[in-house]
């Protein structure tokens, strides 16, 4: 490629775009905590259609036997997990999270 080609088709720094910088998603909740929801849940609402909501009240995750089975850190994000279950089929249909940031407002 010759020195000239380069200089005239290459573009100017002030035009050329950035790349966008990557969005990086929260990594999905363990299994550990996401069994610890399903076992210690104190809050169900029914959603209609077999579907149950399942969650930890803020109380219950500071609860003793829930930071000992899990840890501290995992309890409190045990606390920003929800479950949607399929009470007909005993299975799960999605796992949800908030950030510490939206739970502040909604509080």
């Amino acid at each position: 490629m010759s020195a000239y080609f380069r200089k005239r088709f290459a573009q100017p720094a002030a035009r050329r775009k950035p790349a966008p910088a990557p969005t990086l998603a929260p990594p999905p909740p363990s299994g550990a905590v996401v069994d610890a929801v399903l076992r210690f849940c104190d809050v169900q609402e029914d959603v209609g259609g077999g579907r149950v909501l399942k969650r930890l009240s803020p109380a219950r995750a500071r609860a003793a036997d829930v930071k000992a089975a899990l840890g501290k850190a995992a309890a409190a994000e045990a606390a920003r997990v929800s479950i949607l279950w399929n009470a007909r089929e005993d299975e799960i249909v999605r796992v949800l999270t908030t950030s510490p940031a939206m739970q502040r407002l909604a509080a």
